[in-house]
């Protein structure tokens, strides 16, 4: 079988022959690598046209801000914001019922807010010529596209820094405040004219006040005025019309701060100073002495804290919280206590009468606790009050410390210890000169330290052997009470001494510490038997020993009433000539030896 010849392979028309150099394959290559290298290239171009776009988009957005910022600048220039200030004056005036005053101002497009220099409102005429507040500078919060576009001036923050403000009260008990805001209402103009009440209805979302000074005073009054530094206010959403939240912080003459914090509102448009408030009040460190808000002829002295609340609705008050008052010092005379003394309060006010009572007034020292109630009202220039102390048991060990602080000396180197005092008292009169009445009564008690039994040593020439000890214990205690500020006055005195005697009289203490004390030793124990024959020559047992209490309170000395005795002996000799002629001469002659040998004399030898 023959052999079939296989076919001629057909030609491939890709296919190029090459020559043993290569030279067809390389033809080939060429255009796939600038095909490459083309596209590679594109890539590399369009990353660099988006950069330069970008960078150009960067350079437009950077032109169009300072554009912008060049704008905002330059605004103000094209903007005469001093062309508002005669309607700003104007409707300041009619709003306040004052006239006000205002420097240059100045727009702020950045900040958005209009500057306002050199600021005054008059005060009210009634009170005084000199402005009510001054002010270096004043910042006004606008609506900026209303103020550019429209030419209206919409409020919206007020900033007041380094305000003088002076607060005026007259003796009827009338705010120079007290008329701000009110001449519209007494003009009762057409609302959609009246700036009053454009004003009125307008709403203000901060209020500011910035490192103020705040004076107030009696209007016409020589009394000095008390001054607060550092007086910064913060009212958010106010509006005259309805209740708005504000925080006030001020340092307080003499020392101290106090801050408060709360809301007030609505606006009392016939008396501004009988606004609602209510508000939580902290005072800390206060000066009493130097704060201006007692007398200081007074004397009343110490570093006060206070925490409470106070709510007004405008004409009645009602304030509740405590105060705490370390170095208190309650006299003249008064050095401070060593020991805290805390009041829990309640007062109730009537603002228009300038009147209150006190509904609660718990004074703790220590464990020890008394009841302070009663009224008290404004009369012009100073308080008058009339008020109850009750005090039942309280115990001598809490209260021996706060003697010092009521100018109340005891005898040099003594102290009172345990036992309890008792006293029912009436506070009444002027603030500043107030008299305390009422009885006293201390129980149990020893008054260490001092020997009275000694002291009455000087009574041992009519009596037997006084007896001595270190210390007094005293049974009971009482007397009434009359503390004014001419002096203390003590009646009814009665005083057990167990050891020896029942002592009573009455006497005087000068607001310098003198006593002028006149007292009877009803004397026992082992002075009786001079006691009887004292009675034996005077006819009378029960009258007791005469005898006088002088120098001071911390040096008090015991004098026998010589001529009191002899009065007493004479009588007795007169009634035993009356009773017995015979025995006159004898009890005469007995008495006059009787007295002589009690004045150290000696008898005649006969």
């Amino acid at each position: 079988m023959a052999t079939r010849p296989l076919p001629t392979p057909e030609s491939d028309p890709t296919h190029k022959k090459t020559d043993p150099t290569g030279t067809s394959e390389t033809s080939v290559k060429q255009p796939i690598l600038q095909m490459i290298s083309s596209a590679s290239k594109g890539r590399a171009l369009q990353q660099h046209l988006h950069a330069l776009m970008k960078k150009r988009w960067l350079r437009v957005a950077g032109i169009v801000i300072a554009v912008f910022l060049v704008l905002l600048i330059a605004l103000p220039i094209f903007i005469n914001v001093n062309s508002f200030r005669p309607k700003i004056e104007t409707e300041a005036t009619n709003a306040l019922g004052r006239q006000v005053k205002l420097g240059d101002l100045s727009l702020s497009i950045l900040s958005g807010s209009v500057g306002i220099e050199d600021i005054s409102i008059a005060d009210d005429p009634a009170f005084s010529k000199s402005p009510f507040i001054t002010a270096k500078s004043l910042k006004v919060g606008v609506a900026l596209m209303p103020l550019i576009f429209s030419k209206q001036l919409n409020v919206t923050r007020i900033a007041l820094n380094e305000p003088q403000i002076t607060l005026l009260k007259a003796p009827n008990g009338v705010w120079n405040f007290s008329s701000l805001g009110t001449a519209g209402e007494k003009k009762t103009p057409e609302p959609e004219k009246s700036g009053a009440s454009a004003a009125q209805n307008s709403s203000v979302a901060k209020l500011e006040i910035k490192d103020g000074k705040l004076t107030v005073g009696k209007a016409n009054s020589a009394k000095k005025n008390q001054v607060y530094d550092k007086v910064n206010v913060e009212v958010t959403n106010f509006s005259y019309t309805s209740q708005f939240p504000l925080k006030l912080s001020a340092s307080l003459p003499g020392g101290g701060n106090a801050s408060l914090s709360g809301k007030a509102g609505p606006i009392n448009p016939q008396d501004s100073s009988k606004t609602p408030l209510e508000v939580t009040l902290k005072v800390n460190n206060v000066d009493l002495a130097a704060s201006g808000f007692i007398d200081a002829a007074s004397g009343i002295g110490g570093l006060a804290n206070l925490e409470g609340t106070l709510n007004s609705n405008g004409s009645q008050a009602n304030a509740v919280g405590r105060v705490t008052c370390d170095k208190l010092k309650l006299s003249p005379k008064g050095s401070p206590a060593p020991k805290a003394v805390r009041i829990d309060y309640a007062v109730n006010a009537n603002l228009e009468r300038q009147a209150g009572t006190i509904t609660k007034g718990d004074v703790a020292i220590g464990k020890a606790m008394a009841h302070l109630t009663g009224g008290f009202q404004t009369l012009r220039e100073t308080e008058v009050v009339n008020l109850r102390l009750n005090a039942p048991d309280m115990s001598v060990d809490e209260l021996e410390a706060m003697l010092p602080a009521l100018g109340i000396a005891i005898p040099s180197g003594s102290k009172l210890q345990g036992g309890t005092l008792s006293a029912e008292l009436g506070i009444a009169g002027l603030a500043d000169k107030l008299v305390i009445t009422g009885p006293v009564r201390l129980t149990n008690t020893k008054l260490v330290g001092f020997d009275l039994g000694s002291k009455l040593g000087a009574l041992a020439a009519f009596t037997g052997k006084a007896p001595s000890g270190p210390d007094t214990t005293i049974q009971n205690a009482s007397l009434n009470a009359r503390v004014a500020p001419e002096g203390t006055r003590a009646d009814a005195i009665n005083l057990t001494v167990p050891a020896f005697a029942v002592i009573t009289g009455a006497g005087t203490i000068s607001p310098a510490g003198a006593l002028d004390f006149k007292m009877i030793a009803n004397l026992h124990g082992g002075m009786v038997g001079g006691v009887t024959k004292m009675a034996a020559l005077g006819g009378n047992k029960d009258s007791g020993i005469p005898f006088s209490i002088t120098g001071t309170t911390s040096n008090p000395s015991f004098v026998p009433d010589v001529a009191g005795v002899a009065g007493s002996v004479a009588k007795g000799a007169v009634g035993d000539v009356v009773s017995a002629k015979t025995g006159a001469t004898k009890g005469a002659a007995g008495a006059a030896d009787a007295l002589g040998g009690m004045l150290g004399k000696k008898k005649k030898p006969q």
